[in-house]
């Protein structure tokens, strides 16, 4: 992995300085500030700041089209994903359906074998759901780009209601929406609502608030009696942080609502169970538990066996059962470690035959016969985070089509390459969709060199050689008065995630001891403002000199009952 660049977040001071004035403690006022947050205001996660669901396109079509087959009785069915966005989505859309009083009986899901149904509503699995005889289909996390699908169940006589924050299809340099009834999506081109980065599960929980406000309106209960839709967001905050959608500031009230509930010990059976099986405490929940302890478990179902196993553990409101399947998923979890370490391997392989001098080419793309389907997007992050480079990993489908996954960088947008390097080379992609840092293709494998110089050659475009270099964020110096348990514990208590990332500091230090523990962890002690401190470096085995600049996190080692600070290393210059 190339040494990367340290840069230090400009802070605003006058931004900074009103923060503090309005209440703010000094070092989140600069840490906030440095993050675009303008006032205290802006920090309040009550649920009344929530966005309202009436400014997401749709949603009140939506509304009234699930109310009228509610009252009538009709059957529902909810076309899940097989991510962990799709899993909460899925169950949030189940557990509210019922809450705000679909009949009992009238409620199915299905979701999609990544293997051999691919990814959406296609029409094979559109098939596949009028064996349950459903009136209206609801997508959740997909739908967006099923034009095939969605037009094969309208001609079967099904309304669909699409709820997802994918991008549109584009068709002959077009945008073309699916023929759905109702579309909720943020990214849908009609759609001025503020907050672009919903993910799934958010949309969905939107959709539910905009149903209830329409429920009210004709008199199924009133403010007063209407369900606690709240109870949901431990599930919308999971999926969100899963998804690793920008946390702009309606997405971390999302969160923070769904993580003070869990906290507080208010949770779905499944959560609990999850939070169980990955030896993780919910009175402590974090961000990083949604993101790296939960999410995997939930994801591994539908990346190595069947999703349903993620979405019952999610539904099921019988402890014991969500015990059973949380550890059912934990097994499966484990195992995609082990499939995803001798990819890997594999992958770094292939990288030699790629950078026969040492300097990897502008993106990577990669093809073994023997890769997993289920782990290519993993390993293409691995990938990407090594060589700091947008990376492609494929594997061969069960229906003979290459399966590419892609993570990228910063200034890459993946999807919009994607979408250039299918006009240049037409026939080449069977299909794409994503975002700007994950996307994902299908072609044949014959194709696969022709993709890898459509995309170099796109990335030598757009890529400046600075954007080469990987560079790490950081907040400066820690002040040596901040050096204590009280300051790990307040940073605990906010929400950081993706576009709004962890403190990382960085400063001079002075190596006193190194050794390896575990063979893979360098452990430290190390003299840092004329204290001497504990440091630790996860999957670090290289020795470092005596002087170094570190960027690293502050946390707290808990070990028989002692609590002492350590700087858990992210890099060193």
């Amino acid at each position: 992995m190339s040494t990367p660049t340290l840069l230090v977040r400009d802070v605003p001071p006058r931004t900074a300085f009103a923060l503090e004035q309005g209440g703010v403690h000094p070092l989140l006022a600069r840490l906030f500030a440095a993050r675009g947050i303008a006032s205290a205001a802006e920090l309040d996660d009550g649920l009344t700041h929530l966005l309202p669901p009436a400014h997401l396109h749709g949603t009140e079509a939506a509304a009234r089209l699930l109310a009228d087959a509610m009252t009538q009785g009709r059957r529902i069915c909810v076309i899940a994903d097989y991510d962990c966005d799709g899993a909460t989505a899925c169950a949030v859309a189940l557990r509210g359906l019922a809450m705000l009083g679909a009949a009992p009986g009238t409620l199915a899901y299905l979701v999609p074998d990544r293997q051999v149904h691919g990814y959406g509503l296609t029409p094979t699995l559109v098939d596949l759901a009028r064996a349950q005889a459903p009136d209206l289909l609801v997508t959740v996390d997909n739908g967006i780009a099923s034009l095939e699908g969605v037009a094969h169940a309208r001609a079967l006589g099904m309304q669909v209601l699409v709820t997802d924050h994918h991008l549109p299809a584009v068709v002959d340099g077009q945008v073309r929406l699916p023929e759905a009834d109702v579309i909720v999506n943020p990214n849908q081109p009609a759609c001025a609502f503020p907050s672009k980065c919903l993910a799934g599960v958010g949309v969905m929980f939107s959709t539910l608030l905009a149903l209830r406000a329409e429920l009210r309106a004709r008199g199924r209960f009133d403010a007063a009696s209407q369900p606690r839709l709240d109870a949901l967001l431990d599930l919308v905050a999971l999926g969100t942080v899963a998804d690793v959608v920008k946390l702009d500031a309606n997405n971390r009230r999302l969160v923070a609502q769904g993580r003070r509930r869990i906290r507080a010990g208010r949770m779905q059976p499944g959560v609990a169970a999850l939070f169980a099986a990955a030896s993780r405490q919910p009175a402590r929940a974090s961000a990083f538990d949604f993101g790296f302890a939960l999410g995997p478990r939930i994801n591994a179902a539908g990346r190595l066996a069947d999703m349903t196993l993620g979405i019952e553990c999610l539904t099921t409101d019988d402890p014991a059962r969500a015990a059973e399947l949380a550890q059912m998923l934990d097994a499966i979890n484990r195992e995609r470690r082990e499939v995803e370490s001798g990819m890997r391997l594999q992958a770094e392989a292939l990288l030699d035959t790629l950078m026969p001098e040492g300097e990897p080419p502008a993106a990577l793309v990669l093809f073994d016969p023997e890769f997993h389907e289920g782990v290519v997007g993993i390993v293409a992050g691995r990938m990407k985070d090594r060589l700091h480079r947008p990376t492609f990993v494929f594997a061969l489908g069960q229906d003979g089509w290459l399966k590419g996954s892609g993570r990228s960088i910063p200034g890459f947008h993946l999807r919009d390459a994607l979408d250039l390097v299918s006009k240049r080379h037409p026939g080449l992609l069977r299909k794409f969709g994503g975002h700007a840092m994950a996307a994902g293709c299908t072609l044949a494998e014959e194709d696969v060199d022709t993709f890898d110089a459509a995309l170099q050659a796109v990335a030598r475009e757009w890529l400046a050689p600075a954007a080469l270099r990987r560079q790490i964020a950081t907040d400066g110096p820690l002040p040596l008065e901040y050096f204590t348990v009280d300051t790990v514990q307040r940073l605990d208590a906010e929400v950081w995630g993706q576009g709004f990332e962890a403190p990382v500091f960085c400063d001079e230090v002075e190596v006193v001891q190194q050794r390896l523990v575990g063979e893979k962890h360098l452990k430290l002690r190390v003299k840092h403002q004329g204290q001497l401190r504990d440091a630790i470096w996860f999957g670090h085995a290289e020795p470092l000199p005596a002087r170094v600049r570190l960027a690293y996190r502050l946390s707290v080692d808990e070990f028989q009952g002692q609590q002492r600070l350590q700087m858990v290393v992210e890099a060193a210059t």
